[in-house]
């Protein structure tokens, strides 16, 4: 995909955290850098029922916070911020791709001369380099393969359902659980529950 970047820096982070992830039964959704901040998502496996939680992302960055101070592998100081995914989330590689076969998503292609650059369906199948969707075009039904290496940005759609029965709970459309924390050392380091569902845990360099 256009924009995706896999470092060696990231790639050891993935090595170090998966087994820590496996450990808590999560999956480790995504590794990204940006700027002096390592993000690192965590999920539910696919086809497990509810989402991560504010006490096991909490875990997860004590554990995932020791490792790295161990282990040393971001030069510098970093931000380090573990979270789990929203409703609506994002698609960067062809494994988020094919995790998510059945879903409608939404694309952006990297091309802004497109005649269509924003295209929107269902995904019915993906592999290492394309996705199709099936999109409706007027009344009927359009297969489209799309290069992943063509797409700009790509992201799950929330598609509410029926309205919730009186005295049931609602669904919110955006949910994400975050924890922060910043590193070099961790020795100070916190995690505990703050507002609007958020985990953080932060120290000054």
């Amino acid at each position: 995909m256009a924009g995706t970047t896999d470092t060696p820096v990231v790639r050891r982070i993935r090595e170090l955290v998966e087994p820590i992830a496996s450990d808590l039964q999560l999956d480790l959704y995504d590794v990204e850098q940006r700027g002096g901040t390592m993000r690192v998502t965590l999920d539910t496996p696919p086809g497990s029922d509810g989402s991560v939680d504010l006490d096991q992302l909490a875990l997860a960055t004590r554990l995932i916070s020791r490792e790295l101070d161990h282990q040393d592998p971001i030069p510098g100081k970093y931000t380090l911020e573990v979270t789990s995914p929203g409703v609506e989330r994002t698609l960067r590689t062809p494994e988020h791709f094919q995790r998510e076969i059945g879903k409608t998503i939404s694309v952006r292609l990297a091309n802004v001369e497109s005649d269509q650059r924003r295209v929107e369906g269902v995904l019915i199948a993906a592999d290492d380099t394309t996705a199709t969707l099936r999109v409706t075009d007027g009344n009927e039904l359009d297969d489209r393969v799309i290069e992943l290496a063509s797409i700009d940005r790509a992201r799950t759609v929330f598609e509410w359902g029926p309205q919730p029965k009186p005295g049931g709970k609602g669904t919110s459309k955006k949910k994400q659980h975050t924890a922060k924390q910043s590193a070099k050392p961790a020795s100070k380091q916190s995690a505990k529950p703050a507002s609007k569902q958020q985990a953080s845990s932060k120290e000054s360099s």
